[in-house]
């Protein structure tokens, strides 16, 4: 019952991603705005694993490539992402980004040497169905949807990179790298600038004034660093296919409420048929993967 509260929570805090990147309003540029997430979350996430554990996360001596390049990807696919959510309605987002699962197969196809099942084709003629509904490039969103779409390709480099390397995002690094991300993206206190960090943003509905930054800890802390340190708890008693397989459904859809909930965004109607096949693509597509994936360990074990 705690696993499945937790997973529930977690999801629940990578859908906010988008409420929190609109609430603050344009008042911090976006790429500063994913520096102070990714400084915020790598703060929490060393906390967290500290109390957590009684130790500090140690230096990966061993692995300073890898957490580095892990960090540089984590670090573009949050600009990325955050951009678009400026650009287009969090439904759109979220819906476009969940092609990731399509990009680690080619990904993995083309790098790690995985083959296609004969299933894979009607999977992607449903998903290649699913985007041609949804009309990424119509109704002035195309900007959005690409940066969206682009999305999906930097996540899935980054799942595709930490599969050859045998690794998941729970361990002790993922800390490091987040601190990478940081680092990454802090030229653009430089470039665009800190952005109106003590300014305030009236809620006429609420009666009360919150601070910017208040939204951009949360995206660091909630959206980000919550949702690391909640997987790393939650893989120890489910599997990672599991819990892949939910968050691909599960994540959009509550994204995509909240934006209606909060922000009144309401998905056109080819984007509500569409994205549904698409999601519900991206899902067979990872329990077919997750099949190869636990067949290939059964066989290592066998060989062993």
């Amino acid at each position: 019952m705690k696993t499945l509260l937790l997973l529930l929570l977690i999801t629940v805090s990578e859908a906010t991603i988008g409420v929190f990147v609109k609430l603050t309003d344009g008042l911090i540029p976006i790429q500063t705005l994913t520096f102070y997430a990714m400084a915020f979350a790598a703060a929490f996430l060393f906390v967290a694993r500290a109390l957590a554990s009684g130790e500090w996360p140690r230096f990966p001596k061993g692995n300073v490539r890898d957490t580095a390049i892990i960090g540089a990807l984590i670090a573009a696919q949050g600009s990325a992402f955050n951009f678009a959510m400026t650009l287009v309605p969090i439904a759109n987002a979220v819906i476009f980004w969940s092609i990731a699962p399509f990009f680690v197969f080619i990904f993995s196809a083309l790098f790690l040497g995985e083959k296609a099942r004969k299933s894979y084709l009607l999977i992607f003629a449903i998903a290649l169905t699913g985007i041609a509904i949804a009309n990424p490039l119509g109704n002035g969103n195309a900007l959005g949807n690409f940066v969206a779409l682009a999305t999906g390709a930097i996540y899935a480099a980054m799942v595709t990179y930490m599969r050859y390397e045998g690794k998941t995002e729970t361990g002790n690094d993922i800390a490091w790298s987040l601190l990478a991300a940081a680092l990454a993206l802090s030229p653009a206190l430089i470039i665009a600038g800190p952005g109106k960090v003590a300014a305030t943003i009236s809620y006429t509905a609420l009666g009360m004034e919150v601070p910017v930054m208040l939204w951009a800890a949360g995206l660091g802390i909630i959206s980000t660093g919550f949702a690391y340190f909640g997987i790393s708890i939650v893989l120890k008693s489910i599997n990672a296919n599991v819990y892949a397989l939910t968050d691909i459904i599960v994540s959009p859809v509550v994204a995509a409420t909240l934006g209606y909930l909060i922000f009144a965004e309401i998905p056109g109607e080819g984007m509500l048929y569409g994205g549904a096949m698409l999601l519900g693509a991206g899902f067979w597509l990872s329990w077919e993967m997750s099949k190869t994936d636990r067949q290939r360990a059964v066989h290592a074990c066998q060989c062993a």
